[in-house]
């Protein structure tokens, strides 16, 4: 198989790809990551994966390239990271106590091959006070994740459901990408 490279800096995206495969490299994409207002949300992200692999596909022409891009959405908001701590509480208040959207858009592509997909899934948060807001916030966590929490850390706590699949809310959907990366093999 080509050399497998990883358009993303995201330690998350690193440990998830490892479920995939071994060997790998981390190139990641420097695009502008303005969302295509003409589509709807889901293919706007997936659009969006496109670029990232796409651009780093110009990089490593003989190589396969892996995009990806996951947003928290909530009341039609597409949630970022949140710019500091006031845009962080601002979230988490508008998530706790429901069920929101997460949707990661992912792309493999290699100059024969072009794979483009996206993972919905539903998240709820439990009720949160004040206090747990504030404490949340203070671990750091939140701050690079977009819709302030983490779900595979400290965030956890405050899940009570998930529906979909849980490796692409973390930022991956690891089937998705393993079964590409199964299929390309055989050719």
């Amino acid at each position: 198989m080509k050399k497998i490279i990883l358009a993303s800096q995201s330690p998350r995206r690193r440990e998830l790809l490892q479920k995939c495969v071994s060997d790998y490299q981390i190139d990641p994409a420097d695009v502008d990551e303005t969302l295509d207002d003409t589509l709807d949300t889901p293919s706007a992200i997936r659009e969006l994966a496109l670029r990232k692999a796409e651009s780093v596909l110009k990089r490593h022409p003989n190589a396969v390239v892996i995009g990806a891009d996951t947003a928290v959405i909530a009341d039609d908001e597409i949630m970022g990271k949140p710019k500091n701590d006031a845009d962080a509480c601002r979230m988490l208040k508008k998530l706790q106590g429901r069920t929101h959207k997460v949707i990661t858009g992912l792309s493999i592509v290699s100059l024969k091959h072009k794979y483009t997909d996206v993972s919905i899934s539903y998240v709820t948060f439990c009720e949160m006070s004040n206090a747990e807001i504030r404490e949340y916030i203070a671990t750091g966590e939140c701050l690079d994740k977009a819709g302030a929490y983490a779900v595979q850390g400290t965030g956890s706590r405050y899940i009570t459901h998930i529906e979909g699949d849980f490796y692409a809310v973390m930022g991956l959907p690891v089937h998705l990408v393993y079964e590409e990366l199964r299929h390309l093999s055989q050719y």
